[in-house]
């Protein structure tokens, strides 16, 4: 199983922080929110390989942060505006091999979009293994395991879902309908009325069988520009199971987020 994290955004809405830099690889502490994430998955047995997908104007800062993950200690950067210094981290002395895929784009108006950039990353390194596919802007708090287990159980390409209590923000996310098994009977992305309290957070599993259908989703209708669009598109068209998370999550999605993160688990 392949680790593909979408890393391609140029994460507008944290302003001049992540202007020149990208945002997975802010600080929380003495990590990054990336390495945290790859800190846990790292540990999976069936995962043999991670893979960065990212943007031109990234690719180099992700490069030399794979090189902290194996090489000596690197001096601290403190203002974290460039990759020249940037911290070591003790924690992520990886096992599995880690590969950068630049997608070519170098600005938010000319991005290929989280599906797209899959497909890039699919097609550029011919991967035909099962795919966990993350995005990288999450700190999470149980294990990637939980989730692998559950689809090997269930045998199908799986997504994950949480009780989302709020309309609010059910209306700004994916929903699914599920039955007593977990099976996904339905998927609405941003749905004015929700059917349903189970949100999808980004991250999924999408067994080799079923690559052929990824391959092909965006010229067969599916949105580019959200990864939920793929879950969505593959609800359609093949059999789906859903994880219900284990403990929370929390999304750094705004500069206030992240300062709330840093304060909170920093």
């Amino acid at each position: 199983m392949k680790c593909v994290v979408i890393a391609a955004g140029y994460a507008t809405r944290l302003g001049e922080l992540t202007k020149n830099f990208p945002k997975p690889l802010l600080k929380i502490g003495e990590n990054t929110i990336l390495g945290r994430m790859l800190d846990d998955i790292d540990k999976i047995p069936e995962i043999d390989e991670h893979i960065i997908i990212t943007n031109h104007k990234f690719a180099h800062i992700f490069e030399e942060w794979v090189k902290t993950t194996t090489d000596g200690d690197i001096k601290t950067n403190t203002d974290l505006t460039d990759i020249t210094d940037y911290p070591s981290n003790p924690c992520s002395k990886y096992k599995k091999p880690i590969t950068v895929v630049d997608d070519g784009t170098e600005t938010n108006d000319t991005r290929l979009g989280a599906v797209c950039d899959l497909l890039f990353a699919m097609d550029k390194l011919q991967i035909d293994d099962d795919l966990l596919v993350v995005a990288a802007d999450n700190l999470l708090f149980f294990s990637f395991q939980e989730f692998v287990d559950f689809a090997k159980a269930k045998g199908t390409s799986c997504i994950m879902c949480h009780e989302q209590p709020s309309i609010e923000k059910l209306q700004r996310t994916g929903v699914v309908e599920l039955d007593d098994n977990n099976k996904v009977l339905g998927m609405e992305e941003k749905p004015q009325v929700p059917k349903s309290h189970w949100a999808v957070p980004p991250f999924y599993i999408y067994l080799k069988k079923d690559l052929d259908l990824v391959r092909h989703s965006v010229e067969n209708g599916c949105g580019k520009d959200a990864p939920g669009n793929l879950a969505h598109y593959m609800v359609e068209h093949t059999t789906m199971h859903a994880w219900p998370m284990s403990a929370g999550r929390f999304d750094i999605g705004s500069l206030d987020t992240y300062y709330e993160a840093v304060e909170k688990y920093g």
